[in-house]
């Protein structure tokens, strides 16, 4: 006897259902509608605060710069721009770029104006024949249209402002304080230094030990600069136990002794040579 199976199907396995979480935009909305209504409000606030642009002030010693020629750079600088969109940064690299501005500042002056503050520079020597040289040993202009005359001259190589100014700064603290005044200083191309002073002596220091020739000048020379500057002509420190004295007119009666042909002699110290 032959039974029949029936045939059973396997149930398909139903998918799996993805529940979609329930977004409860009534919650969402307030503070979506509350986020936009402070962005609108500070828009509003930045529009009523950026007003046009009416006064500039000016703090600052105005000696070298004009005050119109900065008035009229920030005006330019502006191009349109309110109180609050104005670019200060912008303004302070434009007015840098005139003579003898050393530095700028601005702040925003509410609620229509802008206030800068100039410092110029303070100009110790001159570069040559047009170039002036800062307080801080700096080129700040090569080819200024006025120089102070009245300014000590340095002058040397292409590249060596920085070298030269620093050397002078430290050479006439110094002699200030010996009552002499530095009127010039020289670096030549081979390294040869030389200076001169506002008594119109000119002292001679040579390439080499130049730091230790210049104490040497002011243990020594700079005493008998300060007895006989109107007969001296120039000291020359290029020596080891002293130094030669050029005399105007030829060498007094008591110069220790003559070296080189009237008018020079050789003053030792300590050990002779």
């Amino acid at each position: 006897m032959w039974l029949r199976r029936k045939n059973r199907r396997k149930p398909t396995p139903e998918a799996p259902r993805i529940r979609v979480p329930t977004i409860a935009w009534r919650r969402l909305a307030l503070p979506a509608l509350t986020v936009s209504a402070v962005l609108a409000g500070l828009a509003l606030a930045l529009a009523a605060l950026n007003r046009p642009i009416d006064s500039i002030a000016l703090t600052g010693r105005f000696q070298r710069v004009s005050p119109l020629d900065v008035e009229r750079i920030v005006r330019a600088s502006i191009h349109g721009a309110g109180l609050v969109t104005v670019d200060l940064a912008g303004i302070c690299a434009a007015v840098k770029r005139l003579p003898w501005v050393d530095s700028v500042s601005a702040e925003r002056s509410w609620p229509r104006g802008i206030a800068l503050r100039i410092v110029e520079q303070v100009a110790v020597a001159r570069w040559g024949d047009d170039g002036l040289i800062n307080d801080r040993g700096e080129l700040f202009a090569s080819s200024a249209n006025h120089i102070p005359q009245e300014l000590p001259r340095l002058s040397g190589p292409d590249g060596t402002e920085g070298a030269v100014a620093a050397r002078y700064l430290v050479m006439q603290a110094r002699l200030a304080e010996a009552g002499l005044r530095l009127s010039a200083l020289r670096l030549d191309a081979r390294g040869a230094w030389e200076f001169d002073l506002g008594n119109g002596v000119t002292v001679r220091l040579g390439r080499k030990r130049v730091d230790e020739r210049f104490d040497t000048f002011m243990a020594v020379g700079a005493k008998l600069v300060a007895q006989r500057a109107t007969d001296i002509a120039y000291l020359d420190m290029r020596y080891t136990n002293g130094f030669a004295v050029g005399w105007r007119g030829g060498a007094p009666s008591d110069a220790h002794s003559s070296i080189g042909g009237a008018g020079r002699a050789y003053l030792a110290y300590g050990r002779n040579p």
